[in-house]
């Protein structure tokens, strides 16, 4: 495999929830950071979340094997097209990216035609109980509430949460990124902040960058009247779709967060994704298809006993931390 990366530029990139440094390199004012372990990939910076798109794939993927030479060691370049530029571009190796999206038009039309009726009674039970949605400011107030909701479980969806007592500061941080084109939506109950969304705006597309809510009000459907607000929101501002990350995490099955996805409105739009081989070691793993994820290789059967025990190891090791530590409350 190759050698190790250049101790040149480097930027922090999230990577299981937290700062590491990468190799770092710009090319036509883009960023392109070099990530892995085995496998070295090359990609544009927090590529989801920024405007524009590369215009000369080619002059890039020259210069990085230019720079390979002088020691920044990737093998693969990544490069994803936006919507809704979902035409394939390049003739280098392609894969379809799964994206859950709606479509925008108007609130009404999402309401009458786009959710199922258990969504419409998840969103209009949440109203009944007491719930509150509303585009909030970014404050100190909302940083306090979304670190509390951090700081409610060590688990979620079945591993060790990436968030779980993260500090004020840090979190502030982590979620001033790209203010100018961001959004937040708050869901309260009793003015206690039980959900949260943040949306950035990429063009004509409201990304959602995170979605979450507390357990304990579980029964109140915050996420369902979350994303309700939103799409009422993006429509009004002349959004043309609201994304929620990918329709599918893997290739094979259909999750619990899939049929919610489905069940609010979102719909699969695939975009393509290129990879480009900049060494013969990207050409060797391409070829083998070792540049996927493990999940996407590996038969259904295998990846939920995975997950099963992935949850069954996280809770096992968080309830041993909490017994060696004699200070903490039981």
């Amino acid at each position: 495999m190759s050698g190790p990366p250049m101790t040149g530029p480097s930027v922090e990139v999230s990577m299981r929830g937290k700062s590491v440094k990468a190799p770092a390199l710009d090319i036509d004012g883009y960023t392109v950071v070099v990530t892995g372990r085995w496998i070295k990939i090359a990609a544009i910076h927090d590529g989801d979340w920024i405007e524009g798109e590369l215009q000369d794939l080619e002059s890039c993927i020259s210069r990085l094997k230019e720079h390979n030479r002088n020691g920044l060691r990737a093998d693969i370049f990544v490069v994803t097209q936006k919507l809704p530029d979902i035409t394939p571009r390049y003739s280098h190796h392609m894969e379809w990216e799964s994206v859950a999206a709606i479509r925008l038009s108007s609130y009404e039309e999402w309401w009458s035609k786009g959710i199922s009726g258990d969504a419409r009674k998840d969103i209009r039970r949440s109203a009944k109980r007491g719930v509150v949605v509303k585009v909030t400011d970014f404050n100190d107030e909302l940083v306090r509430g979304i670190v509390e909701i951090y700081n409610e479980s060590p688990i979620r969806q079945g591993k060790a949460f990436w968030h779980y007592q993260k500090g004020f500061d840090t979190v502030r941080r982590e979620k001033s990124t790209f203010l100018e084109r961001s959004t937040f939506i708050g869901a309260y109950y009793k003015d206690e902040l039980i959900g949260f969304m943040k949306i950035v705006a990429v063009g004509k597309v409201a990304a959602m960058m995170q979605i979450l809510s507390k357990f304990s009000h579980y029964d109140k459907r915050p996420s369902n009247a979350l994303i309700a607000k939103a799409v009422e929101h993006c429509a009004k501002t002349g959004m043309s779709y609201l994304t929620y990350g990918k329709y599918r995490d893997r290739n094979k099955g259909t999750s619990s967060l899939t049929r919610f996805k489905h069940r609010m409105g979102f719909e699969e739009v695939r975009v393509p994704k290129f990879y480009a081989p900049l060494t013969t070691t990207g050409r060797i793993c391409l070829a083998l298809g070792f540049h996927r994820d493990l999940v996407a290789i590996l038969p259904e059967w295998l990846i939920d006993l995975l997950y099963s025990l992935r949850t069954m190891w996280s809770r096992w090791r968080i309830r041993a931390s909490q017994y060696s530590d004699p200070g903490r409350e039981g």
